[in-house]
C-alpha cells in the first residue's frame, strides 16, 4: 500500500503541470518582486509548456493575496508570493486573527532576498550614521524616520535600531511607497530604508543619497556604499526581506519538489539573474526546510520587536 502512494505521489510529480498554473502576488503590478515575478513565470511556461498567469492582489497586509490563494486546490496549480514579513510578521501583527501564515500555506519555492539601504535626503549633513544617531540622541523622539507602511520591513528595521542604540525616533508610515522617497528628498521624513528599485528613481535623479546598506557584507551593485557598521551603526543591524512562492498546505511531496527543482533551473537562467542583478535582489537556492527555517528565525525576532513597541495592526 505504501509503495501504491508512493508510485501515485511520483507520477503525480511527473505529470506535473497539465493545465495552466496560477501565480498570486501581494506585490503590485510594476514593483520589484511583481517583475521578477513575471520573468520567472515566463521561464517555468517554457519549461512547462503550459501557461503561467501572474494574479497581483496587493493590500490588506497580504491577506486579500492570502485569501485568494488559499481557496485553490493544495495541487501545485496555486501558487502565492509572499515575503518574509507576510511570513513571520503578520501572525503577530495581527494576533486577534489568530493566523499562521506557514500552517496555512506550504513552502514551495525560494526566490530572492533584498538588502535595505539607509536613504536621506542628498543635501542632508549626514555622512555617516554615528551623525545620524548622534542627531536622533539630542532630538529625543523628535526625528522622524518613514516606512512602507506599520510591520513592514522599514518600520521593524528602524524599531531594531533604536533597540540596538537607545535612541528613540518618530515613525512614519506611508501608503505609497513612491510618496514616501519623495518625502525624504524634501526632507519631510529625515530617513527611511529603501530597496534599490523601489528608490532608484530619486536616488539616480540625485535627489537621495545612501548612508549605508544594513547588511554584514557591502553589495556590489553599490560597492562605495559602506555597511552600517562600517558607517558608525551598530553591526548587528542586517535588515533585509526574502520573498518565496507558498502554495495552499497538502501539496503532494513529488508536486512540491518538481516545482522547486523547476523553480531553481529558472533562477539560474541568465536573463533572470542579470534581472535580480539590476535590482540587488539575491537569488536563492534554499530548500523548504530551509524556508521555514529562517522564516522561524525571522518570526522570533520580529515577535520581540513588535512585542517591545507594542505594535498591532488588529
Amino acid at each position: 500500500m505504501l509503495m501504491g502512494a508512493a508510485g501515485t505521489s511520483h507520477a503525480q510529480g511527473s505529470d506535473f503541470p497539465s493545465k495552466p498554473v496560477t501565480l498570486y502576488t501581494a506585490f503590485a503590478v510594476g514593483s520589484g518582486p511583481d517583475a521578477v515575478l513575471r520573468l520567472v513565470a515566463h521561464k517555468l511556461s517554457t519549461q512547462w509548456k503550459q501557461t503561467v498567469t501572474v494574479d497581483n492582489r496587493p493590500g490588506g497586509g497580504g491577506f486579500i493575496a492570502m485569501d485568494a490563494a488559499k481557496r485553490g486546490a493544495a495541487d501545485g496549480y496555486t501558487l502565492l508570493q509572499l515575503d518574509s514579513e507576510h511570513l513571520a510578521a503578520v501572525p503577530h501583527l495581527y494576533k486577534k486573527r489568530n493566523v499562521d501564515t506557514l500552517k496555512t500555506f506550504d513552502p514551495v519555492a525560494p526566490l530572492f532576498r533584498t538588502p535595505f539601504m539607509v536613504a536621506v535626503p542628498a543635501q542632508s549633513p549626514w555622512k555617516n550614521m554615528t551623525d545620524l544617531l548622534n542627531d536622533a540622541k539630542t532630538k529625543s523622539g523628535e526625528l522622524s524616520y518613514g516606512s512602507w507602511g506599520v510591520g513592514s520591513p522599514g518600520h521593524l528595521g528602524g524599531e531594531w535600531l533604536e533597540s540596538l542604540t537607545g535612541v528613540r525616533m518618530t515613525h512614519v508610515p506611508y501608503k505609497e511607497v513612491s510618496q514616501l522617497y519623495t518625502n525624504v528628498a524634501t526632507g519631510e521624513v529625515a530617513w527611511s530604508f529603501a530597496s534599490i528599485p523601489s528608490s532608484q528613481g530619486v536616488y539616480k535623479a540625485g535627489k537621495i543619497k545612501y548612508l549605508a546598506v544594513a547588511a554584514p557584507r557591502r553589495i556590489p551593485q553599490l560597492p562605495d556604499v559602506p555597511t552600517v557598521a562600517e558607517a558608525g551603526g551598530p553591526a548587528q543591524l542586517d535588515v533585509n526581506s526574502f520573498v518565496v512562492l507558498v502554495a495552499p498546505k497538502g501539496v503532494p511531496a513529488a508536486v512540491r519538489r518538481k516545482i522547486h527543482a523547476d523553480v531553481l533551473t529558472a533562477l539560474a537562467d541568465p536573463e533572470v539573474r542579470e534581472r535580480f542583478n539590476t535590482f540587488a535582489f539575491e537569488p536563492l537556492a534554499w530548500s523548504v526546510e530551509d524556508i521555514g527555517r529562517n522564516a522561524a528565525a525571522k518570526s522570533v525576532q520580529y515577535e520581540q520587536l513588535i512585542t517591545k513597541a507594542g505594535i498591532t495592526l488588529d
